[in-house]
């Protein structure tokens, strides 16, 4: 009988115990439940700011949210600048995270929106976007943006050049996108090599022909690759006005004709024969610091001097241009429609295109990126600073970069050129 009594006894303890340890589990569950749900305006809601919002409640909702900034980083030196400076100067002033997000090819990024806006899908992942030419116009024509962002975000007004604000590659901005650096093309070579520079097209095929192997330039759609494409077409079809004209593919194709002829051309001096193209100017940057070409090319005139600088490019690298000019472009920033983070991005861009900021973006050891404020605005100290950068003996004066500037194409040119390219010359 004792032991009966005992042995129920043990059995009374073991259904405490494990109702205590199916509390203490309850607890931790309900109490993690309670903490999500404490999150969820963050998690997994848009914040509460439309464009009735003052810039004070704006700033406010913004504290402690996490920016998911979808920007192309191919750049080494760029990505350092966003997630060192430009994420410290965030977190410590404003406590927003800043989270690059790596894309290779933005229009994936678009593609991701338009199946997300097909899916009504209100709550997305993407909170801040690189973007400028045929993606904002494609974003802009599906609906894919959030609204006049720039019309909440007061430096704009404070301190960007009104032009800036007007046009993307012939696209009207409407206030869908912010400017926050400037591009302009340029190419490069090694004056060790003694092979160039070239001013023209038609020089550039006559070195070519003299030294076969050491030019070639990156298979568009890379995005540096098609702003040669380009080069060539302005030269070889009579001048760039005619772009800046309403499309008409059939015109279109056929003034593209002399351009075609004159990549086939050279196609057979080129690095491989033209049997093979770089995929990217990532790809090309890396046989020319090799040295099995004497070129390569960019859309920041100070590729040479950063590249110089971090020990991937010889010294005797020097940055030169086309007689007739190059392309030059603004990049932007945009908020897609269902960005569950709008306050922080609106704060970020503001950020961005403070005077501090694009000062330290213009440095060439921290980015080299051309600044896009209005010189006027500017405090005498913010003038003088961008007065006084060093972009280094491998890079071009401003002002010569600016007497040799040529507008951008109209962006629904772009695709179709892509497309002709690997029709009429890739596939040759």
């Amino acid at each position: 009988m004792v032991k009966k009594l005992t042995e129920n006894k043990g059995v009374v303890n073991v259904k405490k115990n494990v109702v205590v340890i199916w509390v203490v589990v309850a607890v931790i569950v309900i109490g993690a439940l309670l903490w999500y749900s404490s999150l969820g305006p963050k998690r997994n809601q848009a914040d509460a700011i439309d464009f009735n919002s003052s810039w004070e409640k704006i700033a406010e909702v913004a504290k402690g949210q996490k920016v998911n900034f979808y920007m192309w980083s191919g750049d080494a030196q760029i990505n350092k600048f966003i997630d060192n400076y430009l994420a410290q100067r965030l977190k410590k002033q404003y406590e927003i995270t800043l989270n690059r997000v790596p894309i290779t090819d933005i229009k994936d990024t678009i593609n991701k929106l338009v199946v997300e806006k097909q899916a009504a899908k209100k709550v997305g992942s993407i909170d801040l976007i690189w973007i400028n030419g045929e993606n904002f116009k494609a974003a802009k024509q599906n609906g894919l943006l959030w609204g006049p962002i720039a019309k909440l975000i007061p430096n704009v007004d404070k301190y960007l050049r009104d032009q800036t604000l007007e046009y993307d590659f012939g696209e009207p901005i409407e206030n869908l996108e912010v400017t926050y650096g400037e591009a302009q093309f340029v190419l490069i070579y090694n004056r060790a090599r003694q092979i160039g520079p070239f001013g023209s097209m038609a020089e550039l095929e006559e070195l070519v022909k003299k030294h076969p192997g050491q030019f070639t330039y990156p298979a568009p759609p890379d995005f540096t690759g098609s702003a040669f494409v380009r080069q060539v077409i302005y030269e070889t079809t009579g001048g760039y006005q005619q772009y800046l004209k309403p499309f008409d593919q059939a015109k279109v194709a056929k003034q593209l004709k002399p351009a075609w002829d004159f990549l086939n051309r050279l196609e057979p001096y080129l690095w491989r024969q033209g049997k093979t193209y770089p995929e990217s100017i990532g790809k090309l940057n890396q046989l020319y610091s090799a040295g099995e070409v004497a070129f390569t090319m960019g859309y920041h005139p100070l590729t040479a001097e950063n590249k110089i600088k971090e020990g991937s490019f010889p010294k005797s690298s020097q940055t030169f241009l086309l007689d007739q000019g190059t392309l030059f472009n603004n990049h932007y920033l945009t908020i897609p429609f269902n960005a569950p983070q709008k306050a922080a991005a609106l704060v970020a861009i503001n950020e961005i295109i403070s005077p501090a900021v694009q000062i330290a973006k213009a440095q060439p050891a921290n980015w080299g990126d051309g600044h896009i404020l209005d010189l006027e605005k500017l405090s005498v100290a913010e003038r003088e600073a961008l007065q006084k950068i060093n972009f280094g003996e491998a890079s071009l004066p401003v002002e010569i970069l600016a007497q040799h500037r040529v507008p951008e194409i109209r962006a629904e040119y772009v695709n179709f050129i892509e497309a002709e390219w690997q029709k009429n010359v890739a596939q040759q």
